[in-house]
């Protein structure tokens, strides 16, 4: 890169830096948070979940010593969850091989949880100033356009390539303004669709404006198709409380807690689908009554439709055959718990009906 426009780029970060919350306090736990709950998420969405979960974790120590269930409550609604129980086995870890301190070595820092080359570079880049480019989506972006990078950017070997380019450009900055500036940049002005290029404080040196082919870049595999679900889920109730059940911390959703349901069958009806999921995850039988709501959502690799339906227990003992817990609640009690997204809309339509 060169150096007239790492000058204007660290120039054009001073004056046009957004304020967050870890910037200005960049600790090595609050940075460490931060991109912890950044990834897959836009800054927007993650200052307000940040400052709560600052306040009600406020250390390594603290959050090493919290009931995993609370730190799932408080990450509930921003996805991702195994981030969020990455974040208390990397705590626990610290404060046994580091006694409390978060190491500065980035390879070190590897072996914790959570801890993949991303997150580790930009701990020790921004609270430590240590020279290790972070390259992540934004990064990838901008520098497969400002170098023309004609190679697959979800490709491990293109990372690879972009990150041995930036260690010596790196050397010669303050790391935790280089490596925040160029995050920052993609975030702003180089963006996926329309970048703002006239704008851009390092398009006299980047390749793919000079050749007029910035919309060329970059150059990515097509993905899949994306598959869809059907899920249908019960209600179950019992003498004025519900019933739900915690997922197993090693399925996707670990540790959360929902409404027993499960995939629609080709060809079976949605009330068919309950009764049947539930007799085969809890061994017990259920009168399906009215529906409740409707719940579309999106994953990082699939989307479903959830479709709920008030139930009625019946008979039988509940055996759990795929959940760790189960609990009878009272409706005001499902506000304890952390559930997925899907779940927390029919929540909401729950306490509407029965405040």
């Amino acid at each position: 890169m060169r150096q007239e426009d790492v000058r204007e780029l660290l120039d054009w970060f001073l004056h046009h830096q957004r304020e967050m919350p870890w910037r200005s306090n960049p600790i090595p736990y609050w940075v460490w948070i931060s991109e912890a709950m950044l990834q897959q998420t836009q800054v927007a969405t993650v200052i307000p979940y940040f400052h709560r979960f600052i306040q009600r974790f406020p250390t390594v120590d603290s959050l090493a010593g919290a009931d995993l269930q609370d730190i799932l409550k408080m990450w509930e609604g921003l996805g991702y969850y195994s981030r969020a129980r990455n974040l208390h086995r990397a705590a626990i870890s610290i404060m046994t091989q580091f006694n409390g301190q978060i190491p500065d070595d980035y390879v070190t820092l590897q072996t914790l949880p959570g801890f993949g080359p991303y997150i580790a570079a930009a701990v020790v880049s921004i609270a430590f100033e240590k020279a290790v480019p972070v390259v992540d989506g934004n990064v990838l972006r901008v520098f497969s356009r400002y170098w023309a990078i004609a190679d697959d950017i979800s490709a491990g070997r293109t990372r690879s390539a972009i990150f041995s380019r930036l260690v010596p450009v790196i050397q010669h900055v303050r790391p935790s303004q280089f490596n925040q500036a160029i995050m920052e940049l993609g975030a702003l002005y180089c963006t996926p669709k329309s970048p703002a290029c006239p704008k851009c404080p390092v398009r006299s040196g980047c390749e793919a404006n000079a050749t007029q082919q910035v919309d060329r870049f970059p150059v990515k595999a097509k993905k899949a198709a994306v598959p869809h679900f059907t899920i249908g889920v019960g209600v179950i109730w019992h003498g004025g409380r519900l019933l739900v059940t915690r997922r197993k911390e090693d399925q996707m959703l670990g540790g959360l807690w929902e409404f027993p349901g499960g995939k629609q069958l080709p060809g079976e009806g949605i009330v068919d689908t309950i009764r049947r999921e539930i007799t085969e995850e809890l061994d017990i039988s259920v009168t399906v009554g009215d529906p409740i709501q409707v719940v579309k959502h999106a994953y990082s690799h699939f989307k479903i439709t959830m479709i709920a339906h008030h139930c009625t227990f019946d008979h039988g003992d509940i055996k759990l055959k795929s959940a760790s817990a189960m609990k009878w609640v009272w409706p005001h009690e499902l506000q304890e718990l952390p559930f997925p997204k899907a779940n927390t809309k029919i929540i909401d339509t729950l306490l509407k009906e029965c405040p």
